[in-house]
């Protein structure tokens, strides 16, 4: 193991290279608990000294807070520009959505100057099944041509949890407006789904991100936040998965994000860190996959359990974009 490197991977046809392992940085949002100026700083140069290169925020995390924190990160580190992949988002915000030209067009500049950069690698539009997917497809992404033509971005994304979102819209752009989709709890132990859409997205050339391999922490020992939307079913299951982890001498969350890092047509899987232990844990599980691989005694144990909910998935955004 101790030979090994963190993978990078090409994203579909933009010529970038992602670590396979992304710093989702929401949390240095506050938004699961407090996180000094201090702690995000050491956390975000131990990804970098690990081989992350992906960080990815948006404005709603923490109510622009994320993106202020992993720009101040970034700056006070100085890394060369070329070294890292900075994405975010536009679209939803701490007060809601709006997917107009005008607003999108005026995001990405408040977007820069709290992330202390001059362009973003990837700007997203941020869960657009909140928003009317013909507006994104006949305003929104239009423009977000402008602003690539304007060097403020270099690539255009979209996101969002039902996975047909991603099929409508990329039917309907001009080929090459869309480069790349995330999509997040579509790839992992529980819900696999994704790979499904995986030949489609490669035929048009889209990259693939895939976030929250861990359920939004239904595959974790402590279990999902109380908001999590989860069925009362899905979230049980999941934990016997997680207890029966627990009783053979590891932990569900590194199973999942191993899981997760095996399919390698998917670029980068995101994972939300806040500190150097959640930075270590995590890259560690990816490079046990080149030396020992995973337990596929234990993963198959682990699959029969989440059987009866394999797949099972919950409501998001307008209700006809889900039926």
């Amino acid at each position: 193991m101790e030979n090994c490197e963190l993978e990078q991977r090409a994203l579909g046809s933009t010529g970038l290279k992602l670590s396979c392992v992304g710093f989702g940085a929401s949390p240095l949002g506050n938004v699961f608990g407090l996180v000094s100026p201090d702690d995000a700083i050491v956390a975000v140069r131990r990804a970098i000294d690990l081989g992350i290169n992906f960080f990815d925020t948006s404005p709603y995390y923490g109510a622009t807070l994320s993106e202020t924190v992993l720009g101040n990160c970034l700056h006070e580190l100085g890394i060369p520009r070329d070294q890292i992949v900075v994405s975010t988002k536009c679209g939803r915000y701490a007060d809601g959505f709006d997917f107009s030209a005008e607003r999108v067009t005026r995001s990405i500049d408040e977007s820069l100057e709290r992330l202390r950069l001059d362009y973003v690698d990837i700007l997203h539009c941020h869960d657009i099944e909140f928003g009317s997917l013909d507006q994104i497809v006949n305003e929104t992404i239009p423009a977000l041509q402008k602003l690539k033509a304007a060097g403020k971005t270099r690539f255009i994304g979209i996101t969002g949890l039902p996975l047909r979102i991603f099929t409508y819209v990329l039917d309907r752009v001009p080929p090459g407006s869309v480069d790349v989709i995330l999509s997040y709890c579509h790839y992992g132990i529980n819900d696999s789904t994704l790979a499904d859409l995986l030949p489609y997205l490669k035929s048009k050339g889209v990259g693939v991100i895939s976030a929250s391999p861990l359920a939004m922490g239904l595959l974790t020992e402590n279990g999902p936040p109380d908001w999590h939307p989860a069925s009362s079913e899905l979230k049980t299951i999941c934990r016997a998965a997680a207890i029966h982890c627990k009783e053979k001498g590891t932990s569900i969350s590194k199973l999942s994000l191993q899981y997760s890092l095996i399919n390698k047509d998917i670029s980068s899987v995101l994972v939300g860190m806040n500190s150097v232990g959640q930075v270590e844990e995590n890259v560690t599980a990816a490079l046990e996959l080149c030396g020992a691989g995973i337990d596929e005694k234990l993963l198959n144990e682990v699959e029969n359990i989440l059987e009866p909910v394999k797949n099972q998935t919950w409501p998001s955004g307008i209700q006809q974009r889900n039926s």
